[in-house]
């Protein structure tokens, strides 16, 4: 099965690239040359750039050769998206583009006189006197080219490659605009989003309480100390009284990125900052991770839970640490608390709130998702989530998904913007 999926994957590959090749190369030159060979060597590098920054990063090669790639290697696989789907959307206009080109022609057409135009009259027939059954000529094959084409439908070569031009360079340029603009978003770092969540069990003395929720931020190859360091910025303007950071921080070793990640030591909030894992630390070395946090001054919740003042905290590993024998432990991180204190669960997956409404929690905080980072991707996203991003109730437990701060692959967003949520708990006393 695998080596089916496999199979037609490339396929798929293959084809797409060979359809983008011929709208964007092919139709808009009028023969085999320089402009052609350019286009695919384009193509085919990009490709080679994107499958191999993937390889590197899954292998563990050199960090010096994941830099040198990962830039063009992911943009080529966010902008090879696009192209493919302003491509497609340009199958719509290239008809209505050509009748009105064509319209516009015959519009513009001067009626000349026949005589003028040096066009004999015919003369006239006696009764008669018409041509026989053999020389008349079938009625279906009038004013029809030797290609079998009636001669008012022959498509003008200069008009074709005109409306090819224009419909593949508008396609190119919202593509990169895109790309372009949704990659500024994530640079620029994430906005900050507020919202308010009451919980039944909260007392009064902490409403009010402001929890600061980032996720995916996805250290690496692209993003590096410098984005670190907004996000923590950008966390600490907020004043929050505690920091959850709910996985997925990095995607590579604590050899590689533990400078990139050093700012992380200066988050402040009067109860702390507090961190559990993804599933990308599990593919980074999670143990590793663990400790450098610990030694940034984060707390890691490992299937654990802690009582403050007014209201539980937990945190449960996430569920791709299962292969490494740590995977999700909801008994021992909730199984004997006190179920009328209210309880926050830190959870990197939405998936993980089935169990969570099982152990009684008032309140799940989660990502993963990136609310689906680049559209349409948030389709798939909401097919394999409960909830891509926002707040739902399951039951008597309510979930919120941040879309996170950081992107992983593309270093680019397209209709899910990065974000850090300031969660204000609300107690129904107050």
């Amino acid at each position: 099965m695998v080596i089916v999926f496999l199979l037609v994957a490339l396929a798929v590959l293959v084809t797409g690239n060979w359809y983008l090749w011929r709208r964007l190369f092919r139709d808009t030159t009028r023969a085999p040359g320089p402009v052609r060979r350019a286009g695919a060597v384009l193509i085919a590098g990009g490709w080679v750039l994107a499958i191999g920054t993937l390889v590197a990063e899954r292998t563990g090669a050199p960090f010096w050769l994941q830099r040198t790639l990962a830039w063009p290697g992911f943009l080529w696989l966010a902008l090879s998206v696009y192209l493919l789907l302003t491509v497609l959307a340009g199958e719509a206009v290239r008809p209505l583009l050509r009748r009105f080109l064509e319209r516009r022609a015959r519009d513009r057409a001067p009626a000349v006189p026949a005589v003028a135009a040096g066009i004999p009259r015919p003369e006239p027939v006696p009764a008669g006197g018409g041509p026989s059954e053999a020389e008349r000529e079938p009625e279906g094959e009038r004013e029809r080219t030797a290609e079998g084409e009636p001669e008012a439908t022959v498509p003008d070569p200069s008009r074709r490659l005109f409306v090819s031009r224009v419909v593949a360079g508008t396609a190119a340029v919202v593509a990169a605009g895109t790309v372009g603009a949704g990659t500024y978003g994530v640079l620029n770092g994430p906005s900050v989003k507020r919202v308010t969540v009451p919980l039944a069990k909260l007392p009064r003395a902490a409403h009010g309480f402001r929890i600061a929720v980032v996720s995916d931020i996805h250290l690496g190859p692209v993003l590096g100390r410098g984005f670190a360091q907004k996000v923590v910025d950008t966390i600490n303007s907020t004043q929050p009284d505690l920091i959850a950071v709910v996985g997925d921080l990095v995607d590579g070793s604590v050899k590689d990125l533990g400078p990139a990640a050093a700012p992380l030591a200066q988050l402040s909030a009067r109860h702390g900052a507090y961190f559990v894992t993804g599933n990308h630390e599990y593919f980074s070395g999670a143990e590793e991770w663990v400790d450098e946090v610990r030694r940034l001054g984060l707390r890691p919740l490992e299937n654990a839970r802690t009582e403050l003042p007014h209201f539980d905290l937990a945190g449960v590993n996430d569920v791709a640490g299962e292969e490494e024998g740590q995977g999700p432990d909801f008994a021992k991180a909730l199984g004997d608390r006190d179920r009328a204190r209210a309880c926050v669960l830190l959870a990197h997956q939405p998936v993980q709130i089935h169990d969570a409404v099982d152990h009684g929690v008032d309140l799940q905080l989660s990502g993963h998702t990136h609310g689906g980072q680049l559209w349409p991707g948030s389709l798939l996203a909401a097919a394999a989530n409960p909830t891509v991003a926002g707040l739902e109730r399951y039951g008597d437990t309510q979930l919120y998904v941040t879309r996170g701060a950081g992107a992983w692959g593309p270093p680019t967003r397209v209709g899910a913007p990065s974000d850090i949520t300031v969660v204000e708990l609300a107690s129904r006393q107050a």
